[in-house]
């Protein structure tokens, strides 16, 4: 038997190493496949790749945002020049300068300003360490799947139990109505049976047979039992995938549309104000059904 995960959850971890502090925060809510969107710093691109592939191999299902954030200590800092950026603005400052303006060229400590000319400079020594330390990034997002695939099974928990008690609600009101329905043929007969004879008076002109026939078509009509036969073999369905749990939330939901379409029916074929009843709040707890089973893997 496996967990019933939730498609909700955060987590977030954070590491360092040498002058390198970075944070992970990773969250998820429901959809309807796997899609994710990554947010990673300049310079740590390819992580993206890598932090994608770990989250199709642990989850089935859900909506994922991967945000990667890192900075230097500040005794870490170093920083360095664009230089063929800043060679790029003081050409255009010069040829601003030599044309017809009557504004003031641009100094130097304004081209420094410029986003992109002064640069923090990676403190690490070569390719090596470079390699090390985002393989030691990597790790560390791999905690942070852990926590998240936790929280799911947590919040999963919680939903099986809240989803089994609709599941028992369900039940109870299909016995409901199988009881009330077992009444409804003679309810019908004499339903109908009034009705003819106030039509017709003291002389009624249709004879005892026909009367039969016809009530016999209103009850045909308003038999329940087939919905209530599969009602009870949906339920028996659900009940199984519960225990299941693994990434069965596509198949709950499409029995949410059966349990759906089922009590409509029953609705519809309800002969008198009690299991019309029944069925209106069948229909609304198999709503709260579906409301939770959104959010299921």
């Amino acid at each position: 038997m496996s967990e019933l995960n939730s498609m909700t959850g955060f987590a977030r971890t954070e590491g360092a190493e040498g002058s390198h502090i970075w944070s992970w925060e990773v969250k998820s809510v429901n959809g309807k496949g796997l899609d994710m969107r990554c947010r990673m710093p300049h310079g740590f691109d390819e992580l993206e790749q890598a932090a994608r592939a770990m989250v199709s191999k642990r989850f089935k299902r859900g909506n994922f945002n991967l945000a990667l954030s890192l900075s230097l200590e500040q005794d870490g800092v170093q920083y360095r020049i664009n230089r063929g950026l800043l060679e790029q603005l003081i050409t255009a400052a010069k040829e601003f300068e030599a044309g017809d303006n009557v504004f003031d060229p641009p100094r130097i400590d304004n081209l420094l300003g410029v986003r992109g000319v002064v640069e923090q400079a990676d403190s690490l020594a070569n390719e090596a360490e470079m390699k090390a330390l985002k393989s030691t990034i990597l790790g560390n997002f791999g905690e942070a799947i852990d926590a998240l695939a936790e929280m799911r099974a947590e919040e999963g928990g919680r939903m099986k139990t809240v989803l089994e008690a609709h599941l028992k609600n369900i039940g109870e009101l299909c016995a409901a109505a199988k009881e009330t329905a077992e009444a409804q043929p003679e309810a019908t007969k004499q339903k109908f049976s009034a009705q003819i004879s106030e039509l017709l008076g003291a002389e009624p002109s249709l004879s005892e047979d026909r009367i039969h026939q016809e009530t016999a078509i209103l009850i045909t009509k308003s038999d329940v039992r087939e919905e209530l036969d599969r009602l009870e073999a949906h339920l028996q369905a659900a009940d199984a995938l519960l225990e299941d749990g693994d990434g069965v939330g596509r198949k709950l939901d499409f029995l949410c549309q059966e349990f759906n379409r089922e009590a409509n029916t029953l609705c519809s074929k309800a002969a008198d104000v009690e299991l019309s009843r029944i069925g209106l709040e069948l229909k609304a707890v198999v709503e709260q059904f579906r409301e939770q089973v959104q959010n299921i893997e």
